[in-house]
């Protein structure tokens, strides 16, 4: 059974925002024992951006959210709400959707944050354009932005070498009928917690000198079942909804999986009998910027003109939680 909207709505605008600071495999080797051709061979990452001390998500998500607004066409006046999906909050609270809704001048928006790790994203989509289908609002945005260079281990090559930051935002309204999302699925498997996780820094384990020495404010992953899992339920997930919409990989014009691995994507896409040319890429520049690597890598796909009004999409993430799910769209502009 498709997963509907009560009414069509689809994305209407793409934005994205990078600091400006690139650092290469090249000066990840000067701190770290790994080298370019490790690194690329593993991930498919050349490079990826870090902010500098101060920098907030906030600070990446609103001027994401203003280029979705100027490519629409529309003040942020006109927004009814904002919500930001992210690991790193400027602070646990006020969530930063209220800052960057007093940041971009939306005044007449409500707005809260979501955490669903890499599939966040997603999970927002589907959230605000379920709000709009049912009349309950007319225009929302999503925004999602994380700053990981802020969580990372520095010292662990297994880690430091995979995240980025970034913010990509969309806006969200109905679209004409036929149009927009079409079908998503979306799984949580909280058994997996323990494979991708930060021990510290919630109410379970408050931060002490203690944690802090230990690291526990950083990102712990085992790597393999992190992998065999992604591949797995991405592929399966998309799969799914093609099948439940009588539709075929060659039917995609594009397939924008989540960033995190090369060889995770290119597994995903493998098993979904896709075209390589077909699917999204951006891990190479970005690295994983975990919630915004779905909604800049679509930015780039606009940009690139890689897509055309009635176009069939999927956006397909996995993450920490277990969190995954996929949703099929047929391109509204």
């Amino acid at each position: 059974m498709n997963r509907r909207l009560l009414a069509p709505v689809g994305i209407t605008a793409t934005g994205q925002c990078f600091p400006p600071k690139v650092v290469t495999n090249d000066d990840l080797s000067k701190i770290l024992d790994t080298n370019d051709e490790w690194i690329r061979t593993r991930t498919g990452i050349r490079e990826r951006r870090w902010v500098e001390p101060g920098t907030g998500a906030s600070h990446l998500g609103a001027p994401a959210l203003k280029m979705a607004l100027e490519n629409r066409g529309i003040k942020a006046s006109d927004l009814d709400l904002i919500l930001v999906t992210t690991v790193t909050p400027d602070t646990l609270f006020p969530a930063t959707a209220c800052r960057i809704q007093d940041m971009v001048g939306a005044t007449n928006a409500f707005g809260f944050d979501l955490n669903a790790a890499c599939s966040g994203f997603l999970y927002a989509l589907t959230t605000a354009s379920s709000l709009v289908a049912a009349g309950g609002i007319k225009r929302a945005a999503v925004v999602g932005v994380d700053i990981m260079s802020t969580i990372i281990n520095k010292e662990d090559r297994t880690t430091a070498v995979l995240f980025g930051d970034g913010a990509g935002a969309v806006i969200v309204e109905r679209v004409e009928e036929g149009l927009g999302i079409l079908d998503f699925e979306h799984k949580v498997d909280g058994s997996g917690g323990c494979f991708l996780y930060m021990p510290a820094g919630g109410s379970l384990k408050p931060a002490t000198a203690e944690t802090v020495a230990n690291k526990e404010h950083t990102i712990h992953q085992a790597g393999s079942e992190v992998f065999k899992n992604a591949v797995r339920e991405m592929a399966d997930n998309s799969r799914l909804l093609l099948d439940r919409n009588g539709l075929k990989g060659e039917d995609l014009k594009l397939f924008v999986p989540h960033q995190a691995n090369i060889r995770i994507m290119d597994a995903a896409a493998k098993r979904l009998e896709l075209d390589p040319a077909r699917m999204m890429v951006n891990i190479d520049r970005y690295a994983n910027t975990t919630t915004a690597t779905i909604p800049t890598a679509l930015h780039q796909a606009v940009e690139e003109k890689r897509l055309a009004k009635g176009d069939h999409v999927i956006l397909s993430a996995f993450g920490a939680g277990f969190t995954w799910g996929s949703t099929l769209l047929r391109w509204a502009y």
